[in-house]
């Protein structure tokens, strides 16, 4: 009877064991990706709790967790640039806090929610207007990587004194007010049209070019046949074309003559003159 008794009362201090570990819960879980602040009466310690389960004093350590993954933040800025054209930036920003330092990230700030809010939003908008300034508007689209580049240190240089890590920016829209994209537009155009008519006016000069070039070369192949056609060259070309029957001319009287192909040659072929003699000066008689 003791015995049982005995056994009752060990019962009840287990139960009542296990009614204040699930009361008080004196041990805490930090997840993966995770990083756990502990705090002593509110108090923040020095000593950031890692990953895994670890042993508190109920009631008095409390464990604020805080997420230490890359997380993304979309973010969308109005700006100026420097010809005073508004700049519209829609940023894609890729960041985390520094594990070690979440401690006092959450001491001086306060939870994710309140660093978005107070620090990551309003850098990102001041950086981009301090970036956007240094550009015109046509620079921001001809030289976006540079831009970009800019933005991105600037914005790392910024956050880190916050315990922030900057892992990548991307500026994933950049665009502009509807009437300076009716002018880029047009000015395009217009560029368009003048580099066609360029062009028209290049191949027009080089079908001129080409029809000359044609010209003197048929002028120069006209010349050298005239020089080098001599009669026997004639001759030799009528034989070879001739069929062996000569061609009869009917004369005024009605006499029918045979065409002498010789005398044909003969007189197409200009016949040289020749050079006179030099003339000698007469000497004076005395």
């Amino acid at each position: 009877m003791k015995r049982k008794t005995s056994l009752t009362k060990a019962g009840k201090i287990a139960l009542l064991i296990a009614l204040i570990a699930i009361i008080f819960n004196p041990f805490v879980i930090v997840n993966a990706g995770q990083r756990g602040v502990l705090m002593l009466f509110g108090k923040v310690q020095n000593n950031i709790l890692n990953e895994g389960i670890h042993l508190i004093i109920p009631l008095a350590n409390t464990v604020q967790k805080i997420s230490v993954r890359i997380q993304k933040q979309q973010i969308t800025s109005e700006a100026s640039s420097k010809d005073l054209q508004d700049v519209f930036t829609e940023v894609a920003l890729n960041w985390h806090f520094f594990p070690e330092k979440v401690n006092l990230i959450f001491q001086q700030i306060g939870d994710e929610m309140q660093i978005i809010d107070r620090i990551i939003n309003p850098a990102v908008e001041e950086v981009l207007k301090a970036v956007m300034a240094k550009y015109t508007a046509e620079e921001i689209i001809t030289k976006r990587g540079e831009v970009k580049s800019n933005v991105d240190n600037l914005l790392s240089t910024r956050l880190a004194t916050y315990n922030i890590a900057v892992d990548d920016l991307s500026l994933v829209h950049v665009y502009f007010s509807q009437r300076f994209s009716d002018a880029v537009e047009a000015k395009q155009i217009a560029e368009q049209e003048a580099k066609r008519a360029e062009f028209l006016a290049q191949k027009a000069a080089k079908e001129a070019e080409a029809k000359v070039n044609i010209a003197k070369g048929e002028a120069e192949a006209n010349r050298l046949l005239r020089e080098n056609l001599t009669p026997e060259i004639l001759q030799k070309q009528a034989l070879e074309k001739w069929n062996g029957t000569l061609p009869i001319i009917v004369g005024e009287t009605g006499a029918r003559v045979l065409l002498d192909l010789q005398q044909i040659i003969t007189q197409q072929t200009p016949t040289p003159q020749p050079t006179p003699p030099p003339e000698i000066p007469q000497q004076p008689i005395n």
